[in-house]
């Protein structure tokens, strides 16, 4: 056999072990997406109706997110999943996932990030095994991250939207509403937002017989926020002391306005500071070229330099 027989038959070898390859992948695709079918069809039904629309991203794992939460997550600690959901209530996630669904969610993104790693060094050519580590460090940290984002946002959303709802409750309550009705006024013209959701609570809490002290601080504890809290606080303080409600509630609605506008001054006071460190490493840099270009090209092609 010479030389060119031995390369045909070499290169004949090659693509049918190729084709082999390729055929293989093919059925374990096709078998997992079964096996995932399989498992997804035996999780009971999951009814959204009165939770949260779920975000396009978290639409294209949910199936294993659902899989894991149903085989898995149901064995974990009664105690465990009871921190989880509280942690939950206070990022306004426990309208979007449960605490099984978290920890399925976490699993997942842990799996994402370890795959995620060894894509990466076989694309880029890099063999060190750190990349993965890093990479499955952060799919396992990134539902945390997630949540203290969304915390930060929800808090900061329910901290401005404060002054407006308790201007609506104030009115509806000068205008002879009680509180029920005065909650039902606000959550039906005040703009939507996460505040709106927990007045929401408070509301069907009352219609199931809870007392006005206990709603109100049932959502307190729900929050933890500052604001919320010293809210809850006077109110209760006034029920027992039988003091105006319409008074109280204007006097909470001005000072959570003036709140916010001292917040909003002491972050017009911290821009300046800001922007310092950007204009140190991005404007001024280029300022320089601009500037300096022009005058280096003249004394090149003076000689000078």
């Amino acid at each position: 056999m010479n030389d060119q027989q031995l390369l045909a038959a070499l290169e004949g070898q090659s693509i049918s072990t190729i084709y082999f390859i390729a055929f293989c992948t093919g059925m374990c695709v096709f078998l997992s997406f079964l096996t995932v079918r399989a498992l997804y069809l035996m999780v009971d039904e999951e009814d959204r109706t009165y939770m949260d629309p779920l975000p396009p991203g978290l639409k294209l794992i949910w199936p294993f997110v659902q899989i894991i939460s149903h085989f898995f997550c149901s064995f974990l600690p009664y105690e465990m999943m009871e921190r989880i959901e509280k942690k939950l209530q206070y990022t306004g996630i426990s309208y979007l996932l449960i605490s099984e669904q978290f920890v399925a969610l976490r699993i997942v993104s842990t799996f994402i990030g370890f795959f995620g790693g060894i894509f990466a060094i076989n694309a880029l050519g890099n063999p060190q095994p750190v990349v993965v580590l890093i990479t499955t460090l952060i799919g396992f940290f990134l539902p945390d991250f997630w949540l203290s984002d969304t915390r930060k946002r929800r808090e900061a959303d329910i901290i401005r939207a404060m002054p407006v709802y308790l201007d609506f409750i104030t009115m509806a309550v000068q205008a002879g509403l009680n509180l029920q009705g005065a909650l039902g006024q606000a959550m039906e013209k005040a703009p939507p937002s996460a505040l709106r959701n927990e007045f929401g609570t408070v509301l069907r809490d009352l219609r199931a017989g809870l007392t006005r002290a206990d709603a109100l601080r049932r959502m307190a504890d729900r929050l933890d926020i500052k604001e919320v809290t010293s809210f809850v606080s006077a109110m209760i303080q006034a029920e027992r002391m039988g003091a105006s409600l319409a008074t109280v509630l204007a006097l909470q609605a001005e000072q959570r306005r003036s709140e916010r506008f001292q917040r909003a001054e002491k972050l017009a006071m911290e821009a300046p500071i800001k922007l310092v460190f950007p204009l140190i490493v991005f404007i001024f840099p280029v300022t320089f070229i601009v500037l300096g270009f022009p005058i280096v090209m003249k004394f090149l092609a003076e000689g000078t330099l």
